[in-house]
């Protein structure tokens, strides 16, 4: 008999929190997890062996890569392939650039699990799926626009744009480097990188903009 449920992919680095998503689907009678992996490349590995995988959920932050590469990579192997971001990373941050990269929804891990199997379904069905506050915000930036910023911000790579997120957020290239498994001097290539693609002078301009800009304060500000 034919097995009529939706193939779920898990890719999702915190082994405990991977098995609460795959018991919460498997409960279901519509889904169906057909793996669960902890890194990017074991995924990709997996993807080249099969086209029977219907959706992968995916985390932004994984030991060895950015989920923003690995997309990149899982739609090399299969175009049409739906990905929906589920991370604990902030949506009002990263939820855009998800939707830049070709995923087709983002949730965060602190929703209930009714939202994370409604946007999956979403998804299933070929919708974009995302918070009614996060499709409003990005409603409001669309016609506020600050495209000269944004194409900046764009410019930056996926590790660059997890570094800006996490100075913003108050943390040193020390800290950084222990929540990203990183070295310190990666880190601190990845600053320079920053400033050098968004025009800023020195490392107190960094932390000026990336605060501002993860703030949602006029971005403008930091160059008075």
């Amino acid at each position: 008999m034919m097995n009529s449920k939706a193939q779920v992919m898990l890719v999702d680095d915190h082994a405990m929190l991977r098995h609460g998503m795959a018991m919460l689907i498997n409960m279901e009678p519509d889904l169906e997890v057909c793996a669960e992996v902890g890194d990017g490349n074991e995924a990709l590995a997996l993807l080249k062996g099969t086209d029977k995988v219907d959706i992968v959920l995916l985390d932004v932050t994984l030991k060895t890569s950015s989920g923003f590469e690995v997309i990149k990579y899982m739609h090399a192997l299969q175009p049409a392939l739906p990905v929906l971001f589920v991370s604990m990373h902030d949506e009002t941050v990263y939820a855009e650039r998800a939707l830049r990269a070709g995923a087709s929804g983002y949730v965060m891990k602190q929703e209930p699990g009714e939202v994370l199997l409604t946007a999956i379904r979403e998804v299933l069905k070929g919708n974009v799926y995302l918070s009614k506050e996060m499709n409003a915000k990005l409603l409001n930036r669309m016609v506020a626009g600050h495209p000269e910023h944004e194409q900046l911000i764009n410019s930056l790579t996926p590790s660059e744009f997890e570094v800006l997120h996490l100075i913003g957020s108050g943390h040193s290239s020390k800290e950084i480097a222990t929540l990203l498994n990183r070295s310190i001097k990666t880190i601190e290539t990845h600053r320079f990188n920053i400033r050098t693609k968004l025009n800023l002078k020195n490392g107190a301009d960094l932390i000026r903009y990336a605060t501002r800009w993860f703030s949602e304060e006029p971005i403008d500000q930091v160059y008075r």
